[in-house]
């Protein structure tokens, strides 16, 4: 009987991996800008970089260190903070990242997140820890799926690759709450970047409102034929939003939105899609302890 030698798994794994960071590499980059740390970002398309709007502090004096040793000047073709991306030009990244997507993501697959710094690329190994379905993020951006890593990621990877085992592509590796890391998923990455470069925005919708939740008493709320006991308080007014045109006030309370009941501040966020510009809606407004309505036509968000 001979005696055959069988492969270290750990050691074949190790190997497997390494071999993903060096087919990603060449699609990988390094951004910096005057007064703020360095993160990643990845070509996406010929001279166009995707990366993390978050890591962008400012719009312009941005540069690119490509896999190549480079480093060439960017321009801000178009962020979306709600979904946390950004796109670039940038002259001289003509290397693709050339991944299939990975559409099916499950808990507990191994993630690698690759990003770059001055000496070269850099990754770090974690697990899936959460994979669910699409979210809204605080800012009203659709994320198409909840990808929540085990663990956090250097801030010099953000806004580099996620990628499972198999060298599929999961999406952008951005820092979550609780020092997770999140991905943002390709289909988000594909569906806000072709826009950002067409628009070099995403058109939200606007109310020109600040709204804070608030709970009614429960004689006021009865008397309003609610079921349940709150509201969103109106705190300020935009004097030239589409709240004041349609004579929204400080103090009113608004319960409903097209007959719909509104309890935070989310439920509003997550109505005001691109889709909404230009549609008109019916609040339900307790003002001064009376019942009424206001009708708003939504607004396109200004730029700040």
């Amino acid at each position: 009987m001979s005696n055959q030698s069988t492969e270290n798994p750990f050691a074949a794994l190790s190997r497997h991996l390494a071999g993903i960071v060096t087919q990603c590499a060449p699609g990988v980059v390094a951004i910096s800008g005057r007064g703020r740390p360095t993160s990643s970002g990845f070509v996406w398309r010929s001279g166009t970089v995707v990366t993390a709007s978050d890591a962008l502090e400012r719009d312009e004096d941005i540069s690119v260190l490509t896999p190549g040793g480079e480093r060439v000047s960017a321009t801000l073709a178009g962020r979306d903070p709600s979904t946390d991306i950004a796109v670039l030009n940038v002259p001289g990244a003509e290397s693709p990242l050339a991944l299939a997507r990975a559409d099916l993501v499950s808990t507990g697959e191994l993630a690698l997140a690759i990003g770059r710094h001055s000496d070269g690329p850099m990754a770090s190994l974690g697990m899936i820890a959460i994979a669910g379905g699409a979210w809204q993020s605080l800012r009203g951006g659709r994320i198409d799926r909840l990808i929540r890593l085990d663990r956090g990621i250097d801030p010099r990877q953000e806004g580099g690759v996620l990628v499972n085992a198999e060298g599929g592509w999961i999406g952008m590796a951005v820092p979550g709450p609780r020092r997770a890391g999140l991905a943002i998923p390709a289909p988000t990455i594909e569906r806000v970047a072709d826009q950002l470069l067409a628009r070099g925005r995403i058109a939200r919708g606007y109310l020109g409102l600040g709204l804070q939740p608030v709970r009614l008493d429960d004689e006021l709320a009865k008397a309003s034929s609610l079921a349940s006991p709150r509201g969103l308080l109106v705190v300020s007014v935009d004097p030239n939003g589409p709240g004041r045109r349609a004579g929204m006030l400080i103090g009113d309370i608004v319960t409903a939105w097209n007959g719909e009941a509104v309890r935070n501040v989310r439920d509003v966020f997550r109505r005001l899609g691109s889709e909404t510009v230009g549609q008109q809606i019916s609040f339900a407004v307790i003002r001064a302890g009376k019942i009424t309505s206001a009708n708003v036509e939504i607004s396109e968000r200004p730029m700040s």
